[in-house]
């Protein structure tokens, strides 16, 4: 009985050090412990505004307007500002059709204020107004172009959105230093659960949004395997198992669960270990700017606050002009105290703060205090329901749902555009006529979505009109391919889009459906393709799919000397309009097409109809096949051959200079592939020093043009020659 005692204390007490440790954790992270009274909304007000130490916060607001002010020279497009907003008949695709972007040296003072914004809010200086600043300017530039959307540049946003309501400047900031008031005091724990859970719900929605069917089957990221970073999974995988387990499956169970694994002690080092190094291999393998460091930058937010004091204290006494001054934390009016914390004389006093900027605790809720908690309170339910809210915004919607970037479906979709054609029909003459698909665009993103189509419709018969070519109908032939599905018509080439109805809230009714009953069509795709490219290196095969009562009118170019269709599914008819010869096709018929002709392929059955096709260029398997014998006739002459050595000009040089720029080219490839990681890094070092002085050197440009009312285009021109790049003044762009 009394072995049986003592256990029995053991365990009791075992339990007790358990608790103790959970509540100790959960008060150092979160403010609060697990036996914290929420019945009562009073609580709930007292537990986000309990004091918290500002280090953190302070840490985190100084990194992100450091990378804020690399994002701004790259991402946000100042270091090409001139190419992105110089041409006045680009085509633009805002938010809001009526938002316009200001003349060039003009949006260079636009990128200018970004700058100083995201510089105050690194230095904490003039914290809300430098926020304000930014945020204002960055969403101006965010909302003029949605081709440019992503949901990692919506982050920013909201970071910065965050930023601005919280008290960030009160750690290892200018205003702090000059303000004893604010230097070093608490931050009220709403600052911290806003960041928390907006980091959190952008990975654990982009985990809900990876349980879609193509993410879990391995179609969304295809030959990621091939990167230098999973070469240590080769050893046991294969690269289709690389693609489906590593890339898809481990994609998926991070963002899913590394959320989680973040909030408990036991557990945090391996999840930052897991998202650090995630993000690392993000950054290598995809050019997604500053989100990566973004996120690492934000990780030490799941952290216990005062992580950065100890870190600081051990670094070297030399390095104390630029650290954060160190101290106990002081008291804030935006902060809430227990009264076991608070001098029963201090209790009813009036909160104020004294000549030596002590402020007196606050212990009871004032209107700041319940304001600020329902405003937390709403922020983090409209950031749950906005990723599924695309019920209401039904005219983004396309293939996929949404105004594509808020939904932290990231890389859940993979695209590729196989053809596009432009049709516009004058009315007043009948004439027929074809643009080219990059005219006044340099993105084919609009090809995805209808609002962007029919800005982009209207906008071409805005420029036409210059043209005196006015009274017009457009039309619009694009073909694409969802996640290694068959290659389809996404608009229906049948409506003219100037005159098509599209609203924000409705349906858009001339967008085709996906062919999702073809979508298992896929693994016998990968089957017929890999079996061609093993016994053919020259072939390249295409799948498509039409629709019943469409046709799809194509050109076999006459370097494609070697091209056929083969029918999968359905029935067709292939129409040799230079032949005036119709043949009739079944699913498992083939035929040979002829070069330098246009055909049309008429889907004749009631289901759609599946063919691929299979070419050969012909004028590159020749090429590549003289390339070679001249390669081996150098190497006898010569084997050690100076390529870019030019002798006087004579016939034989100029029929052999192609085989001698393609060897140069492949020389020059092969050198810079095996180059010494240092000649990389300094390579990269110095291709963004260019970017950051071009920047920095066309807003003093801007900025002396509208001081001295001297015309822009003027330093442009100067610029381009000092930089020996061609001048290129907006002209009227050729259709």
């Amino acid at each position: 009985m009394r072995r049986a005692g003592c256990q029995s204390v053991a365990k009791k007490t075992s339990v007790d050090q358990e608790v103790l440790k959970t509540t100790s954790t959960c008060q150092k992270l979160f403010g609060f412990s697990p036996t914290t009274d929420f019945r009562s909304f009073h609580s709930f007000v007292c537990l986000l505004n309990r004091p918290t130490d500002p280090s953190c916060l302070g840490v985190t607001r100084f990194l992100y307007g450091l990378l804020m002010m690399m994002d701004i020279v790259q991402e946000r497009g100042l270091g090409h500002a001139d190419r992105r907003w110089g041409d006045a008949e680009e085509c633009r695709f805002p938010l809001i059709s009526s938002l316009k972007p200001l003349p060039l040296e003009w949006m260079y003072i636009v990128y200018l204020v970004m700058l100083v914004g995201a510089c105050g809010i690194m230095l904490g200086l003039m914290f809300r107004t430098s926020c304000s600043l930014y945020l204002a300017s960055y969403w101006y530039v965010f909302l003029l172009d949605k081709t440019a959307w992503n949901n990692h540049s919506y982050l920013y946003g909201l970071t910065g959105f965050l930023m601005l309501i919280s008290d960030a400047n009160r750690y290892w900031s200018v205003d702090g230093l000059m303000s004893g008031k604010i230097r070093n005091s608490h931050v009220p724990l709403w600052n911290y659960t806003l960041l928390r859970v907006q980091i959190f719900l952008v990975y654990f929605i982009a985990g809900l949004k990876k349980l879609d069917k193509d993410w879990v089957s391995g179609y969304s990221m295809q030959a990621l395997s091939r990167n230098f970073v999973f070469q240590p999974f080769t050893l046991f995988l294969t690269n289709d198992q690389i693609d489906l387990f590593i890339v898809h499956g481990g994609g998926l169970v991070i963002d899913l669960f590394v959320g989680f694994v973040l909030f408990f002690d036991k557990t945090r080092p391996m999840g930052i270990l897991m998202a650090a190094s995630f993000h690392l291999m993000n950054s290598t393998m995809f050019q997604i700017g500053m989100f990566p460091w973004v996120m690492l930058a934000t990780l030490p937010l799941f952290c216990y606050p005062g992580w950065p004091r100890p870190l600081f204290r051990r670094l070297p006494k030399c390095l104390g002009p630029i650290l954060p001054l160190d101290g106990e934390s002081q008291t804030s009016l935006h902060c809430l105290y227990p009264k076991s914390q608070v001098k029963p004389e201090e209790v009813n006093e009036k909160p104020m703060a004294t000549a030596m900027g002590r402020v007196t605790p606050q212990v009871k809720p004032s209107c700041y205090h319940v304001t600020s908690t329902l405003l937390t309170l709403i922020y983090i339910c409209l950031q749950c329901f906005l990723p599924y809210s695309h019920g209401i915004t039904k005219g983004y919607n396309n293939w996929t749902n949404g105004l594509y970037g808020y939904s932290w479906d990231m890389m859940v979709h993979s695209w590729s555009i196989q053809h596009v054609r432009i049709t516009y029909l004058n009315m007043d003459t009948g004439e027929r006529g074809y643009l080219n698909p990059n005219v006044w665009s340099q993105t084919k993103r609009w090809t995805s979505h209808g609002d962007m189509l029919k800005q982009y419709s209207e906008c071409i018969a805005e420029n036409l009109a210059t043209y005196k070519i006015s009274n017009i109908k457009l039309y619009f032939d694009v073909w694409k391919s969802m996640n290694e599905r068959f290659q389809q018509r996404i608009f229906d080439p049948r409506v003219d889009i100037l005159s098509a109805d599209w609203g924000p809230f409705t349906p858009t009714p001339w967008l085709m459906p996906l062919l999702v009953d073809l979508s298992d069509w896929r693994i016998k795709l990968a089957e017929i393709e890999s079996n061609l490219y093993n016994n053919n290196n020259d072939t390249d095969v295409v799948f498509v799919a039409d629709f019943p009562g469409l046709h799809l009118e194509n050109f076999v170019q006459e370097d494609l000397g070697n091209t056929s269709i083969t029918l999968l599914q359905g029935e067709v008819i292939v129409e040799l309009v230079d032949q005036h010869r119709n043949v009739s096709l079944t699913a498992g018929q083939k035929m040979q097409l002829p070069s330098n002709q246009f055909h049309n392929i008429h889907t004749v059955s009631d289901e759609p109809s599946c063919y691929m096709y299979i070419f050969v260029n012909t004028t590159d398997v020749e090429f590549l096949r003289n390339l070679t014998e001249f390669e081996k006739s150098e190497q006898e002459k010569n084997s050690d051959i100076d390529l870019s050595v030019k002798n006087e000009s004579t016939d034989e040089d100029l029929s052999t200079e192609p085989y001698r720029r393609a060897l140069l080219e492949r020389q020059q490839y092969e050198e810079s592939r095996n180059a010494p990681y240092w000649q990389s890094l300094l390579k990269f070092i110095k291709r963004k020093y260019r970017l950051f002085s071009r920047s920095f050197n066309f807003i003093g440009g801007a900025v002396r043009s509208i001081i001295m009312s001297e015309p822009f285009a003027d330093f442009l021109k100067t610029a381009y020659q000092n930089q020996n790049e061609p001048y290129m003044p907006p002209t009227k762009t050729s259709t």
